[in-house]
């Protein structure tokens, strides 16, 4: 369903490549939330959580409600799915169903952040990894019940990432928080984080050197062609194979050696993990782990489900760029966190408002002259 990276250029500068996939395509919103900007985040049987914002942030989020005449969105409605503050932390949400759980006993006077809340919390409040990890180990964190997926207790974990490189898992299990330090800066799905850097033991043997020839008896046997190293990757699109794959690719591209090189490399990297409609379908009857949201299952249709790549996000940790690429487009837009940094309102842009029209170039031929 997702999946997300941390790449390095030769200079060991951060850039994160996160795509997300669904079986349909959601009202997305690109939202720039400005510094001193107050929040809000509730919970029922709990005094709500107040805080003012100390960094802008610019992220893609979805309404946490659906709007009506008498009830339009406010600035608290919008949930951050993916995310970057004026200091380079980033935010990241992943499907996980089996977040939900047991509920942690916290005393009702006591104001707790709702996970819903912990993209805005974090990029609002936090400028390092380490800063999110110190906050969240004294800030109770509770799932709550989302309309919008008929009522499931949010199901998804988090990664966030700083400008150092630095990465940190917030998940949970069963309703039990766990902090998780990530030495690759890879993420997917299920199962839990732990499992995933175990399996990578199992491909120690992973390399990105061909070996193009070998003996057999008298016969030797020559490769066509190159890329052969590649064989033992998983070919899979499950969130076991994705793991292993965004962890050859963020560990074997080539390191750029300017920042705009870098992001074209990252692009070519996360194109890797892009996923057309139909190249895999659930029928009804089989079962399957996709999220479905309350209200618009008209969106997929009947017969089966076919998970696609909605969206993919580039983040320039180091100059504080955000890249956006939606399923009706070849191209990226880009979102300048630095441009942004006077402005004192929120920001809203429906992801459809940016388009898929291309360039025409044809008129740019000219005629060849010996």
């Amino acid at each position: 369903m997702c999946t997300s990276l941390i790449y390095r250029d030769a200079a060991g500068k951060a850039y994160l490549g996160r795509t997300l996939e669904l079986t349909m395509d959601l009202p997305y919103q690109v939202a720039f939330f400005p510094r001193a900007l107050d929040y809000t985040s509730q919970i029922d049987g709990h005094p709500d959580l107040v805080y003012s914002g100390k960094y802008s942030v610019i992220g893609v989020c979805m309404p946490g409600r659906m709007p009506s005449p008498d009830k339009p969105l406010t600035s608290q409605d919008f949930k951050c799915l993916e995310g970057m503050n004026d200091q380079g932390l980033t935010f990241s949400l992943l499907s996980y169903p089996s977040a939900g759980g047991r509920k942690l006993a916290v005393e009702t006077t006591t104001a707790v952040l709702s996970a819903s809340d912990l993209g805005t919390w974090a990029l609002s409040q936090c400028s390092s990894v380490a800063e999110v990890r110190q906050l969240l180990e004294q800030q109770p964190v509770l799932l709550e019940p989302l309309a919008l997926l008929g009522g499931v207790e949010s199901p998804f974990h988090y990664v966030v990432h700083d400008a150092s490189g630095a990465s940190l898992v917030i998940e949970f299990n069963l309703g039990c928080m766990s902090l998780h330090d990530n030495p690759v800066g890879v993420m997917t799905n299920g199962p839990e984080f732990p499992w995933h850097i175990t399996n990578l033991n199992n491909y120690t043997f992973l390399t990105n050197v061909d070996k193009s020839s070998a003996r057999f008896g008298d016969y030797h046997a020559v490769q066509p062609d190159s890329g052969i190293a590649t064989t033992g990757l998983p070919a899979s699109n499950t969130s076991v194979g994705r793991f292993v794959r965004a962890a050859f690719y963020a560990q074997y591209a080539e390191k750029a050696d300017t920042p705009d090189d870098a992001v074209l490399t990252l692009a070519h990297i996360m194109n890797n993990f892009d996923r057309p409609r139909g190249v895999t379908i659930d029928y009804p009857e089989e079962g399957g782990g996709h999220l479905e949201v309350a209200g618009l299952a008209e969106a997929t249709p009947a017969a089966y489900a076919t998970e696609f790549t909605c969206w993919t996000n580039l983040s320039d940790l180091d100059r504080k760029q955000f890249h956006l690429r939606p399923h009706g487009s070849l191209n990226y837009v880009r979102f300048d966190l630095g441009a942004l940094s006077s402005e004192t309102d929120m920001r809203v842009l429906p992801m459809t408002a940016l388009g898929g029209e291309q360039t025409d170039a044809t008129k740019k031929l000219v005629p060849f002259a010996h």
